[in-house]
């Protein structure tokens, strides 16, 4: 069984940050590539970026380049987003997900096999 499970979500105000873990186990986790979505409410899934199994990242949206980040422990089997400079916007379900070797060029949900449960950021005054 293929498990991917985030936390580090929670409330905070505009301008803060936090760090999400994904870490996984059921799988040979250096060969993966993992990929971070988002759902805001009413919204649909969207890709938010991606890290590959040599440490490689894409990002897939504009609005958080600059503000988030992603690394990669192999030891812990974690991956790790970093969120600076919050904004409300960026309120949203976030999860990570498994794909293969390399971060897709674009993000789509149904190349993905394995899905963390999500952890809820919301980011308010």
């Amino acid at each position: 069984q293929v498990t991917l499970v985030e936390s580090g979500g929670g409330s905070v105000q505009p301008g803060d940050s936090l760090r999400l873990s994904c870490t996984a186990s059921g799988l040979r986790f250096n060969d993966y590539a993992i990929a971070w979505f988002r759902q805001a409410p009413g919204k649909d899934r969207e890709g938010v970026l991606c890290i590959g199994n040599r440490g490689d990242s894409r990002y897939y949206l504009d609005s958080v380049k600059g503000r988030f980040s992603v690394s990669r422990d192999n030891a812990k089997n974690t991956v790790y987003l970093q969120m600076t400079d919050l904004k409300r916007e960026d309120t949203a379900d976030y999860s990570c997900a498994a794909e293969g070797l390399f971060c897709s060029v674009r993000p789509e949900t149904k190349r993905y096999d394995h899905w963390g449960q999500g952890t809820r950021v919301t980011v308010s005054s």
